[in-house]
C-alpha cells in the first residue's frame, strides 16, 4: 500500500505543479510568484489555472539579441 502511494504521488505531484515546471522551463522572470501561488492557491482549482496561465503568458527573464553577420570582424 504504501508503495503504491509512493508511485502515485510523482506523477500527481508533477501534475499539480505543472504550471510552476512550465515557467521554470520558460525562464519566466515572474517564477516564484507563479510557484507561491501555485503553492498556496492550487488547491481551489482556480489558482492552478490562474498560475497555469500565467506560466503559459509570462515574458522570459532574458531578451535574446543576435549579432550582426560578421561581428565583431567587421573590416570597413
Amino acid at each position: 500500500m504504501h508503495v503504491l502511494f509512493g508511485l502515485l504521488l510523482i506523477p500527481f505531484g508533477a501534475f499539480h505543479f505543472l504550471p510552476t515546471i512550465i515557467a521554470a522551463m520558460r525562464n519566466s522572470r515572474h517564477l516564484l510568484a507563479i510557484f507561491l501561488i501555485n503553492l498556496f492557491f492550487s488547491w481551489t482549482g482556480i489558482g492552478w489555472v490562474i498560475a497555469l496561465i500565467w506560466a503559459c503568458t509570462s515574458e522570459p527573464k532574458w531578451d535574446y539579441a543576435y549579432a550582426p553577420f560578421g561581428y565583431p570582424y567587421r573590416r570597413y
